[in-house]
């Protein structure tokens, strides 16, 4: 069936889930029932894991004296693994929590001791055998909850449905709430009674759905801290990506400048002293054609030291060092084909390493307001938030820009990526285009 996407549609499903709070609607979501479901399936898997690390602990522990119960430790070590596995992807089914599969283990060598030792100095493989004994008391717990309330809720919400299957004691049938096997006797027969019942089961409910979302917060909290990968190899792996971005940038600054010397200022120079070795051979036969060919020799030695000075100011302007941001971008503003304001707001000045990449960031995405966005005016503004350096280009052009296309913005992306620099571009069709960096104040 066709899926309608007007906007009138779009906006009048927005309404209705406006006028209907979230806590009213929790019961009856797919979210709630998937993580009830969690919950429940929780408490078997949970023993299950729970006996197999209480038995392969104390297994091991006994027979640690001969010696096998390290091999046994290291194989219960390394099926816990295989647990951790099915519960991430319990989580990621039912609680639409993904989690990456931690690190995997990396012997020296290929020998089964090797292998044993791998497992045995592995901090993820006791995380997992630790998540077996702390789980099972909370599944023990989130279960037993979890399953009573919900049943006693939605039992007493629907008990105007069910209740004519009691037998009936007088003119209605009805639960009996209390009975002195004397005649008194009290039931849930009176239409307010009813009711009321209702209506507490309605309460009973909405708090419940509360309380599984709860239960299945610290569930996602617990497979994410003690299944997942650790963080000291997840700062490793992004340290050595980090290290391979800077690492290429480096390479090709270095082949840009090398390109640049070989193209400019190389060529200039031999050209000049060839000119020069002509000027002196003819410096006694025609003194006038070598003092022409002196003073053009004197024009390449200007537009040689010109394209020297671009270079430098390339790799690191003077200006930067000497007088810092505000200065530096100032300059650059200034040979934008767009006029651009320039607004500075730092008290101090940041790493030199991190003031370097907030300058050639700026320069280049001006660059690309100059190239690309056919603008008309643009804007920089420079501040410190806390401590972080925070960099924002403005212009009015036609917008577009994607980083993910592949162009020079996913570049500079992974250049503040390797710093922990964050590069976001918001740049609808028709503009206007603000680009946003972030970077650490201190490198």
């Amino acid at each position: 069936m066709a899926t309608d996407h007007r906007p009138g549609r779009y906006d009048e499903r927005a309404d209705r889930r406006r006028i209907v709070p979230g806590a009213l609607r929790a019961p009856f979501e797919g979210r709630t029932w998937r993580e009830f479901w969690y919950l429940m399936l929780s408490l078997p898997i949970s023993i299950v894991f729970f006996t197999f690390a209480v038995t392969a602990l104390s297994l091991s522990a006994g027979l640690l004296i001969t010696f096998v119960g390290v091999p046994i430790l290291a194989a219960s070590l390394a099926a816990g693994r295989g647990f951790g596995a099915l519960e991430r992807t319990r989580a990621r089914l039912l609680l639409g929590h993904h989690v990456d599969a931690p690190e995997p283990l990396r012997p020296r060598s290929g020998g089964m001791m090797a292998w044993i030792g791998a497992v045995l100095k592995s901090g993820t493989s006791w995380r997992h055998l630790l998540y077996a004994l702390l789980h099972f008391p909370w599944a023990v717990t989130a279960f037993t909850a979890a399953l009573t309330l919900w049943s006693v809720g939605w039992s007493m919400l629907a008990y105007p449905l069910w209740m004519w299957t009691l037998p009936e004691y007088g003119d209605q049938p009805g639960i009996q709430l209390y009975g002195d096997g004397e005649g008194t006797a009290v039931f849930l027969d009176t239409p307010f009674e009813v009711a009321l019942t209702s209506a507490g089961g309605l309460a009973l409910v909405l708090v419940t759905a509360q309380l599984i979302r709860g239960f299945a917060y610290v569930d996602r909290v617990m497979v994410g801290g003690l299944l997942g990968p650790s963080r000291l190899a997840e700062r490793v792996v992004e340290l050595e990506s980090d290290r391979g971005v800077v690492v290429d940038t480096a390479a090709a600054d270095l082949r840009r400048i090398e390109r640049d010397l070989h193209d400019g200022a190389q060529a200039r120079l031999v050209a000049l002293a060839m000119d020069l070795g002509l000027a002196k051979e003819k410096l006694l036969e025609d003194p006038d054609a070598a003092a022409s060919m002196v003073d053009e020799a004197h024009g390449e030695v200007k537009l040689a030291l010109q394209e020297l000075r671009d270079l430098a100011r390339g790799i690191h302007p003077a200006v930067l060092t000497d007088r810092g941001l505000d200065a530096a971008l100032s300059s650059v503003a200034s040979r934008c084909t767009v006029p651009v304001s320039v607004d500075v707001d730092l008290v101090a000045r940041p790493a030199p390493a991190i003031e370097g990449i907030a300058y050639f960031t700026v320069s280049e995405l001006l660059q690309n307001v100059s190239k690309h966005s056919g603008a008309r005016k643009a804007s920089v503004e420079v501040w410190r938030s806390e401590n972080r350096l925070m960099i924002q280009v403005l212009d009015d052009g036609r917008g577009g820009a994607d980083v993910t296309a592949g162009s020079g913005l996913a570049g500079l992306a992974e250049r503040l990526d390797s710093v922990d620099g964050i590069l976001a571009v918001d740049s609808p069709v028709g503009g206007p285009t603000t680009v946003t960096a972030e970077l650490p104040w201190r490198g």
